[in-house]
């Protein structure tokens, strides 16, 4: 009789950077069909070649009976199995772990993980903003900021995005007249201080054309621009993005745990609208992180835009970004849509 072969899974099912780029192509996976999240033709691995890996996350957690099963810890700290519900979920991590009766305990948190960041960069915020400007007296661990970092590159970016101008005129701008303003006219803005150029771009030409705020009937001209592999960092979610399983010790997991909330009001930055009126004052915070991720040796930070689909980039050095050419839009309609104060 023909041994059946164990039920397999793949990166799908965790939809972890660290198990799909790192941890699963080490294992020698074979090439097929999943059992779990039924994705098709992909590298497979038997559950128990990643017990180990798990059993180290799960050890930040402690047996508790008014806490929540370790499946929605997984779903909610760490964004695994998001593409599995929770009864296939459990199923999963109990194959993985060879323990059919762990999944149905509940947990919390060990309260050994604390973090102190968040508290941290308020207070850092609101002298940033209101009290001093150039010599602080709130300080923020830099070490630990910079390390935290290294959590978040921005992974398969694309190679061509897009600044929009809106066109003045009846004449589009040229290919030379898209890129970065002059240091002497760069004015305050959500990553860069004044006189200091970055390089707004999109991912999509709605993407930029949106970061504009256009009026209904305007036209814009959309350049597009070619980039080399970046050193970016990616705020966007923070959660999704940092990996556990790229750790070798349970402290350096817990830690990591406690501050995710910190990494998320860092996008929070980058993201939050702001009115004009108020700009000066409410950028200051963005641009201090983005001189920081400067100074760390890194050529930009991507974010989430707050009005549109897609994604933004902010190139700290212009020159990096190779022009191409200019297409002009018509804005057919711009929506709004509002809710109670």
């Amino acid at each position: 009789m023909k041994r059946q072969m164990p039920a397999q899974c793949c990166a799908h099912c965790f939809d972890d950077r660290g198990l799909r780029n790192d941890i699963i192509p080490s294992l020698r996976p074979t090439r097929g069909n999943c059992a779990y999240c039924a994705a098709v033709d992909v590298d497979l691995v038997e559950p128990g070649q990643l017990a180990n890996y798990f059993e180290l996350l799960i050890s930040i957690y402690e047996p508790d009976g008014s806490g929540k099963p370790l499946v929605e810890w997984m779903k909610d700290d760490w964004q695994l199995f998001p593409g599995l519900d929770v009864a296939h979920s459990k199923e999963l991590l109990s194959d993985i772990l060879d323990d059919g009766d762990i999944v149905r305990k509940r947990f919390s948190p060990s309260t050994t993980y604390h973090s102190e960041a968040l508290v941290g960069w308020e207070a850092l915020r609101d002298e940033l903003m209101y009290k001093n400007r150039w010599f602080l007296n709130e300080v923020i661990d830099a070490d630990r900021l910079e390390n935290l970092l290294d959590y978040l590159p921005a992974d398969d970016l694309p190679t061509k995005w897009y600044r929009a101008r809106i066109r003045a005129g009846g004449t589009a701008y040229t290919i030379d007249q898209m890129g970065a303003p002059p240091r002497r006219l760069a004015t305050h803005g959500r990553a860069n201080p004044p006189g200091i150029p970055y390089l707004y771009l999109g991912s999509l030409p709605e993407t930029a054309v949106a970061e504009v705020r256009p009026h209904t009937g305007e036209v814009a001209c959309v350049a597009d621009f070619s980039l080399p592999k970046l050193k970016a960092i990616d705020l966007r979610n923070p959660r999704k993005l940092v990996s556990p399983f790229l750790l070798a010790e349970a402290s350096a997991i817990g830690q990591l745990r406690a501050d995710i909330p910190f990494l998320e009001r860092l996008g929070e930055e980058l993201t939050r609208p702001v009115l004009p009126q108020g700009a000066a004052i409410d950028y200051i915070p963005s641009q201090y992180l983005c001189e920081f991720i400067k100074k760390a040796g890194r050529d930009g930070v991507v974010y989430r835009s707050s009005v549109s689909d897609g994604m933004n980039l902010a190139l700290f050095d212009p020159n990096k970004a190779v022009p191409g050419t200019v297409s002009t839009y018509n804005v057919k309609r711009v929506a709004v849509e509002v809710g109670p104060a």
